[in-house]
């Protein structure tokens, strides 16, 4: 094929406006951007919890943070809450910072370990700003605190405040329903897509975000899925808003049940609830009641089922099409990972960007580095399974199942010597692993012994005065409520 001039974006929502969003304002008037979508059409719309990585890609694309909060009645998020997923009565904190301080031979919890061998050792959260400021309900933004964060949003919201912006920068919005898609007789590539009324949008590269139908990389393209059923049997969500009775904590709440887990997401205006269910274990009727038995505050939409199939696109660019969210594929919503997860193919699309024409070498390199990120996710998603104590049939099914090969080395390396890492394209760091892993109760049979050399008395000293150091910092804080207000 030629060069990329013509863009075209299949589907709305948060994908194709976050995509519009990227284009327009990193490639300007190198390629015209369109995209295509139905008022008709419902989008998935769920997605309210992220992670850091969101802010790196505002910056990218523009966004000014108080004006981002205000329009999509935001919230700020340190962490998530995992209650119950040990055992139910046990709850433990997946914050985003940094805990205490690693060297190059042995990493902080290393030295926590050996602490605690020896008695002198707090709670290993108490050695992380994010993670003490989150249980606090603390909060300070921008440069202020120095805080590793990201949002609760809005997303309806947020795909209205990303199309105000890529409209004004000069994209075009095409209005309708897609009626079928139009291929290229002699290359095989999708040359256009024909709307109901007729029109027909013509394109050099087509971004898929059509969600879990993937109408052109897979229906169009015949692109096939790999499921991750047999780790990840989860298979149905139920969503429904409330009205916020209370201050907004900084940090999602997943909270374990017998089937599966459920969500709170605290925004300014409402709370995002919704319940995540394998459909062997639990019923629709019985998840919808007890979904709406165990929210707090008036309910403010009709609860709605989502029906999904964890896993992958075995490619996520095919020809001239790039799969994007759940057209490209999708790992249950537990750490919140969704969104992250097309900003990140987005920032890999630019810098494989065929202005010059589709090259086969960089839509495999593309495919590759999807496939190891999401890969990643997924190991680290099945890891809160695994590792449980529960009685209940769905989580003993979890607990005895076989592991992906490189999950069950991970966990083989921490339970037989604390070892963790984080490998290239691997979104989740050694500490978020750590936390995780001694959260659901994986004890390490060894560590290193480097603390052993430092001299008798000092470990307790300067673990005492990190704590020290982080509980001074989040008396410092504000409220995260107050700060929210003042935003």
């Amino acid at each position: 094929m030629t060069g990329v001039r013509r863009v075209v974006i299949a589907g709305g929502g948060t994908a194709g406006w976050l995509a519009a969003a990227m284009l327009t304002k990193q490639l300007g008037a190198m390629v015209a951007v369109t995209l295509v979508e139905s008022e008709e059409i419902g989008t998935v719309g769920v997605g309210e919890s992220t992670i850091p990585t969101v802010r790196a890609f505002h910056q990218l694309i523009g966004v000014d943070e108080r004006d981002f909060v205000r329009a999509t009645g935001a919230s700020f998020k340190l962490g998530i809450s995992f209650e119950g997923w040990s055992k139910p009565d046990e709850r433990y904190l997946h914050s985003f910072g940094s805990i205490g301080q690693s060297t190059w031979m042995a990493d902080f919890h290393h030295f926590w370990l050996e602490a605690r061998a020896q008695g002198s050792a707090e709670e290993i959260g108490r050695y992380c700003v994010e993670h003490e400021a989150a249980r606090a309900e603390k909060f300070a933004g921008g440069t202020e605190a120095g805080l590793n964060y990201a949002y609760h949003f809005d997303a309806a919201r947020y795909a209205r405040y990303l199309r105000e912006r890529c409209e004004a920068d000069g994209l075009t919005r095409v209005e309708g329903k897609i009626a079928r898609v139009e291929r290229d007789g002699e290359s095989g590539d999708i040359a256009a897509l024909v709307m109901e009324d007729g029109t027909r949008v013509a394109g050099d590269l087509f971004l898929d975000c059509t969600g879990f139908r993937a109408l052109l990389l897979g229906e169009t393209l015949g692109v096939g899925y790999e499921d991750w059923a047999e780790w990840l049997p989860t298979n149905r969500a139920i969503a429904v808003q409330t009205k916020a009775t209370g201050p907004a904590v900084p940090y999602t709440r997943a909270i374990a049940h017998d089937a599966g887990w459920q969500w709170r997401i605290p925004l300014q205006h409402r709370l995002g609830n919704g319940i995540v269910y394998a459909s062997d274990y639990l019923s629709d009727d019985e998840a919808q009641a007890r979904l709406l038995g165990s929210v707090t505050g008036e309910t403010l939409i009709d609860p709605r089922v989502i029906r999904f199939r964890t896993g992958r696109r075995v490619k996520a660019w095919e020809r001239n099409c790039v799969g994007l969210s759940l057209a490209g594929g999708f790992v249950e919503p537990l750490e919140s990972t969704s969104i992250h997860l097309i900003m990140i193919a987005l920032t890999r699309l630019l810098q494989l960007f065929p202005f010059d024409g589709v090259s086969a070498a960089a839509a495999a390199r593309f495919n590759d580095m999807a496939r190891r990120e999401i890969e990643g996710v997924r190991d680290f998603i099945i890891l809160h399974y695994t590792l449980n104590q529960r009685d209940e049939p769905f989580w003993k099914r979890m607990r005895d199942m076989p592991l992906p090969d490189s999950l069950a080395t991970r966990t083989a390396l921490f339970r037989e010597g604390a070892q963790a890492f984080q490998a290239n394209d691997e979104l989740f760091t050694i500490t978020s692993w750590v936390q995780v892993m001694l959260g659901q109760k994986l004890t390490p049979r060894a560590h290193n012994r480097v603390a052993r050399m430092m001299p008798e008395g000092r470990l307790q000293q300067t673990l005492g005065q990190m704590a020290a150091n982080v509980a001074g910092a989040v008396r410092a804080l504000p409220a995260h409520q107050a700060y929210l207000d003042r935003v």
